[in-house]
């Protein structure tokens, strides 16, 4: 009876000394985590002292405003989140990315009959410029964009299920702005056609070394899609251009 008695004071006192650790763990945890929320507050006010005090160059320079969303997203700030609040009435973020997704919609859409809705992000940025040269706002023709600019603008459109994507082929960026996706033949095919801006059957055969079954059906895919145009043009072959790495220029 006695060793019983001895073995649950035994237990007993464990018990007690886990809790005791426990609560002074948790009580180191909440100050530290305290201690984080006051570095962030801190971190905060000094994003918004700095952003008065450079909110000229953050507008004017794309470099700079990337840098200063890169600083923000750091400390868990999102300058895009409204346009209503401390930095849409500072920097106007709200109301300069709201515009630049229009007119981003805008170009994507009145482009589609040519690239199938597949544009080179830097051929979009391209006509955005061209686009924002000719507003009635002078703010907007001043203002410099950035790339940066263009993939947040975009980032924007999501929560609308608008089926704007930015994916990469290669060493091009582009946007796709229809909800349908590449299948893998597709997207190398658009590989492979990024050299000279089009495939042809004896290219796709050799570097790919698919039958002739497949390759008919890939670049049949393409052209329904509006991803190619066919040149029946040549001797030789039929050449199979991607539209969306040509420059139409502003057509």
């Amino acid at each position: 009876m006695r060793r019983r008695a001895v073995g649950y004071a035994s237990a007993h006192n464990r018990q007690a000394i886990d809790r005791k650790y426990q609560e002074i763990g948790d009580s180191i945890a909440a100050r530290e985590i305290q201690q984080l929320h006051d570095q962030l507050d801190t971190f905060k006010d000094n994003l918004q002292d700095f952003a008065r005090k450079y909110r000229k160059d953050i507008r004017r320079d794309p470099e700079f405003r990337m840098h200063f969303q890169h600083m923000c997203t750091k400390i868990g700030v999102d300058p895009l989140a409204s346009n209503k609040g401390f930095w849409a009435d500072l920097l106007g973020f709200g109301d300069f990315y709201f515009e630049l997704s229009v007119q981003i919609t805008e170009i994507c859409i009145a482009t589609r009959p040519q690239n199938g809705g597949l544009i080179e992000i830097e051929e979009l940025k391209r006509r955005v410029k061209a686009k924002r040269g000719t507003s009635k706002d002078p703010k907007a023709q001043q203002q410099e964009i950035s790339e940066d600019d263009i993939v947040r603008s975009i980032k924007t459109l999501k929560p609308l299920s608008s089926g704007f994507e930015i994916i990469t082929i290669g060493k091009k960026r582009l946007v796709r702005s229809v909800p349908k996706e590449l299948d893998t033949d597709q997207s190398s095919l658009l590989l492979l056609a990024q050299t000279n801006g089009y495939v042809d059957k004896s290219a796709i055969e050799k570097e790919l070394r698919w039958h002739d079954g497949r390759v008919t059906r890939a670049l049949d895919n393409l052209l329904q899609d509006g991803l190619a145009w066919i040149d029946c043009s040549e001797a030789e072959e039929d050449r199979y251009w991607i539209p969306s790495f040509y420059d139409f220029g502003d057509n």
